[in-house]
């Protein structure tokens, strides 16, 4: 985004300004310092990097323009704690959550209330106008959930923030508690007049993402349906909705016929039970789906991040096909077992069966496809 906004921007105007990204997501840029930084759990790199955003913000005057390019990451990469809240502990809270089975939308309800800068707060800070431009990468595509809306008003509360932490067990710091509890520096709200400057503007979807996927499929003459993007729910059980449809489409030819691209996306979450625990929630997905599809004929599947990482290891996600189940016996594997360890990625690793696209600089969260022929 930083690199498109140089390769637009009027050379006779001025423009500085500084993008955070992962680590190794980096990209060359002129006129704009790339920091990179932690991400899913936050670290110091992006704390420094996102106070000195904050504080440019609040240096701009009313004839200055602040654009902010946000996509998905920008809750852990752009993270400023609270002045009472530490590094440390926003780190722990935020590691419990990503365990824990929350939503994103939940997670980055507690994120908002821990901040400095989430939550329409780095937009209050300028005395400039703000356009927001925004690469969605979360189901319903609401700018205050994308990376925690730092330039969207936010409709939860402290209130809310602790039924989050109280509703999935997660043992907050006390610094987090008393904070939540003492809530004396709310987020601003919905018809605050500070948004009456600011602008949202989304500019990528996940669902284009999906219809681009569709016209693929389409030109090879295999129909293609689009079951939406908003799925959401347990990884594990999700992928048993999708194995159900599958059976009902090869056992009736109903509601589809074959051959036929069933093609979802969203973010489902996952549960880790597990210390072992390895893989996202797009090889949980498949590796469940394997396991339900047991063997099934002409199906092959493929879910992956777009971001091209799967939770926190190297790859953006796998792949299935009839054979799947048994490769994995012939060389020991344990499905059932793996997946009761959340062991995903150990098991489409031994395979060979891992899609390892490295960094793809954009983010419209999760693409899955089940392929019957």
């Amino acid at each position: 985004m930083s690199v498109a906004v140089e390769q637009h921007w009027p050379a006779n105007l001025p423009l500085e300004g500084i993008a955070i990204t992962r680590y190794g997501h980096g990209l060359p840029t002129k006129r704009i310092r790339v920091v990179e930084a932690g991400h899913p759990v936050p670290d110091e790199a992006g704390e420094s990097a996102a106070r000195e955003i904050l504080r440019k913000a609040k240096e701009l005057k009313a004839d200055d323009l602040l654009l902010v390019l946000i996509s998905g990451g920008g809750s852990s990469l752009l993270s400023l704690p609270a002045e009472d809240v530490s590094m440390v502990d926003l780190k722990a809270v935020t590691a419990q959550l990503l365990r824990s089975g929350a939503t994103i939308q939940e997670i980055n309800t507690v994120r908002k209330h821990l901040s400095a800068i989430h939550g329409g707060r780095l937009a209050a800070a300028s005395r400039a106008p703000v356009v927001a431009l925004i690469i969605s990468d979360v189901t319903g595509d609401d700018p205050t959930h994308i990376a925690s809306g730092p330039c969207a008003p936010d409709p939860t509360t402290c209130a809310d923030a602790l039924e989050v932490l109280q509703r999935y067990r997660i043992a907050a710091p006390p610094s987090v508690t008393l904070r939540l509890e003492r809530c004396t520096d709310e987020t601003p709200k919905p018809g605050d007049p500070v948004f009456s400057r600011v602008e949202n503007r989304i500019v990528a979807t996940a669902h284009r993402s999906l219809e681009a996927a569709a016209e693929v499929f389409r030109a090879r003459r295999i129909e293609p349906v689009i079951l939406g993007d908003t799925i959401t729910g347990e990884a594990s059980e999700v992928a048993k909705v999708i194995a159900a449809l599958a059976r009902e489409i090869r056992r009736f030819g109903s509601p589809f016929r074959a051959p036929v691209a069933l093609i979802s996306g969203g973010e489902c979450t996952v549960t880790v039970r597990s210390e072992r625990g390895r893989g996202g929630r797009c090889s949980e997905f498949l590796l469940s789906l394997v396991i339900e599809l047991d063997a099934m004929e002409q199906t092959w599947g493929i879910a992956a991040d777009t971001d091209g990482i799967d939770g926190s290891e190297d790859n953006a996600g796998a792949v299935i096909a009839p054979d799947t189940l048994a490769r994995a016996r012939a060389t020991g594997l344990q499905p059932k077992l793996l997946l009761s360890q959340n062991d995903s990625y150990g098991f489409f690793s031994a395979l060979g069966d891992l899609v390892v696209t490295g960094p793809t600089r954009t983010n419209v969260n999760d693409y899955r496809v089940l392929l019957l022929v």
